[in-house]
């Protein structure tokens, strides 16, 4: 016998998977209600709150987010309680009694189970304060695509759990979590890899003292950072020298397919047009690959090209066709290709035994006045990574500068860069400029890299607050809008692994996390090689750029990537090859120190 309906309204808020298919007209207008007041609510601003098709939130639970974004069919159960900045993909699901805090990312396909909490934050212990008076931190949980959680579970503030996890029901979840893993316990322990039979890692005496027949619980989990590629590295090496034999077997045919007929200009893959960065990036994979210059042109007419291209009058360098670069207000255009060729034809040349014709006049003639003007002018706020692309090439410029045996800029110049860039990094962050709500910490970690390569590393200096750094490139690299698989592209994957691997080298500070994740991108990355043709770029958000199309930037990008992830992991000999160019992971040398 049917039950009345105002008794099914308490079924949907404990059994809202239900409510699609079950709720009367009047049921669907009181949900709709309820949307109403939280796209409408108290303090809510346009686009805090984002409700997608199909989505269900009862009314028992107590939703106060600063910004919820749920995907479509997802739902938020009876009694849960949801507060911070909460973010979730398609098809999630928030049961009873669980409490979602901070700010939280889920990918598509997450089920939380019941009385599970996600604590995104935490206090701080310092005995000189009561515990009520401490101040509150967040680094933030992102979990990924296909996820069960079950119930009971905790996952603290910090963690990354990967794709296609299962975490046991009770398990305490406290460190990252690979994809496929499946995980039991407290703390959660590795059991097995989803993708095993169950029983598999127990019969090999991999149980790590779980009880047996906990991988058969309701959901399960966790493998600490610690399973990187120390748990099995001849697998990992004997991949990395295969892939690297390989790819100097195949170096001349991806180069002959991105040479253009006729004019022997090289493109950066077949169609395109061909470019003054292409020609770079073949001289630096055939000097990674081949230890030689590619081989269609003597080394000699290789440096006679690249040296015509520079303006005699200002020494920037133009694209093909193009006319000469007007400098900006402190040397340098803040935007285009004649400030990426301060760094791909500077190292051209350099990798060829050769250097610029003349120095970069405009910022041999930058005062120090006017550079600290203009890096107070620069977009930190909400393009933080062209704000770092200029310092990258003007302090670039001013090394070759060096290197010509010219003064770098006007005196006090160099010194006014860096004693400006220390005085303005935020100590909390370790970097310059701000997170964005459209793309979060993107800009801001991208910038870094640009500015850290041109500047302290390529100077050989040491970088501030090195261990704030490692925090928040950790943090971003859980970011699923840019590495969920299939987002991942060469230019986030580089702009996090340098920081990591230059940071390294002044604190052990996380150092388990940074492997663990340079692994994963490791095993990866080597997928991505086509045989013949190289690496793709990989996807970019607004379509541009050389996107998936195997090519000589993609290649010349993550063979260098490649190495710096295998260096972290201390693989890096097995490659046979080292950068030496614009990646180079020694200071430039001959470039006087500030």
């Amino acid at each position: 016998m049917n039950q009345p309906e105002s008794d099914d309204d308490g079924l949907f808020d404990h059994c809202p998977w239900l409510y699609a298919e079950q709720a009367s007209e009047r049921q669907r207008a009181a949900q709709e209600q309820r949307r109403k007041r939280l796209l409408g609510g108290a303090g809510s601003v346009a686009g805090s709150v984002r409700l997608g098709e199909g989505c269900f939130v009862a009314e028992t639970a107590a939703v106060y987010p600063d910004v919820l974004h749920l995907g479509d069919r997802s739902y938020i159960a009876a009694h849960a309680y949801v507060t911070g900045d909460i973010r979730t993909g398609a098809d999630c699901t928030i049961n009873p009694f669980t409490v979602v805090r901070g700010t939280v990312a889920l990918g598509d396909g997450v089920r939380i189970g019941a009385h599970s909490s996600l604590l995104a934050f935490n206090h701080g212990t310092s005995p000189e304060l009561p515990v009520h008076q401490q101040p509150v931190t967040s680094r933030g949980i992102t979990i990924g695509d296909d996820v069960w959680i079950g119930s009971h579970v905790v996952v603290v503030d910090g963690v990354t759990i990967g794709d296609h996890c299962v975490v046991g029901a009770g398990a305490v979840v406290t460190k990252d979590l690979p994809a496929w893993t499946v995980a039991a316990g407290n703390p959660a322990r590795r059991i097995r890899d989803r993708r095993e039979p169950r029983g598999a890692a127990q019969r090999a005496g991999a149980s790590g003292g779980v009880a047996p027949g906990a991988a058969e619980s309701d959901a399960a989990a966790s493998g600490s950072g610690a399973q990187h590629p120390a748990q099995e590295p001849p697998a990992l090496a004997g991949e990395l020298s295969a892939f690297a034999t390989a790819a100097r077997a195949q170096a001349a045919d991806l180069l002959d397919r991105c040479r253009q007929p006729g004019t022997g200009r090289y493109v950066d893959r077949p169609g395109a047009e061909p470019t003054v960065r292409a020609h770079c990036d073949a001289v630096e994979i055939a000097d990674l690959l081949l230890g030689e210059p590619p081989p269609h042109l003597p080394a000699a007419e290789h440096v006679a090209r690249l040296r015509a291209l520079q303006d005699p009058v200002t020494g920037l360098v133009p694209e093909y066709g193009a006319a000469p670069p007007v400098p900006g207000p402190a040397g340098l255009p803040e935007d285009g290709a004649s400030a990426y060729h301060v760094l791909c034809v500077g190292y051209a040349l350099d990798l060829l035994g050769s250097s610029f014709a003349h120095p970069v006049h405009p910022v041999r003639t930058t005062t120090a006045d006017r550079l600290v003007r203009h890096l107070a002018d620069l977009p930190w706020r909400d393009r933080a990574w062209h704000a770092g692309a200029w310092v990258d090439s003007w302090s670039t410029a001013a090394h070759w500068n060096l290197r010509l045996g010219t003064e770098a800029a006007a005196p006090g110049a160099l010194e006014a860069l860096f004693g400006w860039l220390h005085t303005h990094a935020d100590p909390w962050t370790g970097m310059w400029g701000s997170p964005t709500p459209e793309s979060g910490r993107l800009q801001m970690v991208n910038g870094y890299y640009r500015l850290t390569r041109g500047s302290f590393a390529q100077f050989g200096l040491p970088v501030p607050y090195a261990e704030r750094v490692i925090d928040t490139v950790l943090d971003h690299a859980r970011d699923p809008r840019h590495f969920a698989p299939g987002r991942e592209n060469a230019c986030n994957v580089l702009d996090v692994i340098h920081p990591l691997w230059l940071c390294a080298r002044q604190t052990s500070h996380r150092a388990e996390e940074a492997r663990s994740w340079a692994a994963n991108q490791l095993t990866a990355a080597l997928r991505r090689w086509h045989p013949g043709r190289g690496f793709p770029f990989g996807p970019t958000p607004d379509g541009t750029g050389p996107g998936r199309e195997p090519g000589l930037q993609g290649t010349e990008m993550w063979l260098a990537i490649i190495w710096l992830l295998a260096d972290l992991v201390g693989l890096a000999d097995v490659l046979g090859y080292r950068p030496r160019g614009i990646h180079r992971p020694e200071p430039a040398p001959a470039a006087e120190r500030p």
